[in-house]
């Protein structure tokens, strides 16, 4: 059989063995924290760094939705005083027509009037020259 003294040896190797074992499992442990922690603390920064990224794409989309949304209002407005521009354009042709056109039946009108008077002259010229044979 194992001495008392072979025993004891074989027990304080063990509980060194054990002690050694458990300092480096503590110090595996404290390493796998500060890698963890540090790791940790990596991906926080890089998340931040992602979430500012995205808040200044943000920020430049919007602009940028902005800018084009102004551009459309002024092309759109531009479009509208152009069409305004052609209106204005064919009612002052309109009213340019119908003033042509009133003149001419004013000068039509006149006309008719020289000739119903010239007609109506001769026609009474002729009336008392037929009263004028009878009597």
């Amino acid at each position: 059989m194992v001495s008392q003294a072979e025993r004891d040896k074989a027990v304080y190797a063990y509980r060194v063995d054990l002690a050694k074992l458990k300092s480096e499992v503590q110090l595996i442990e404290r390493n796998d924290f500060k890698l963890m922690k540090a790791e940790n603390s990596r991906l926080e920064s890089d998340l931040e760094k992602l979430k500012q990224k995205l808040r200044e794409e943000i920020s430049r989309t919007q602009a940028n939705v902005r800018l084009d949304l102004n551009l459309e209002k002024g092309r759109v407005r531009d479009e509208a005083s152009m069409q305004e521009i052609k209106i204005k354009e064919m009612k002052t042709r309109i009213e340019s027509e119908i003033s042509s056109v009133r003149t001419q039946m004013e000068t039509i009108k006149f006309q008719i009037m020289q000739y119903m008077i010239g007609t109506m002259t001769g026609a009474g010229a002729l009336f008392l020259a037929y009263l004028r044979m009878f009597k």
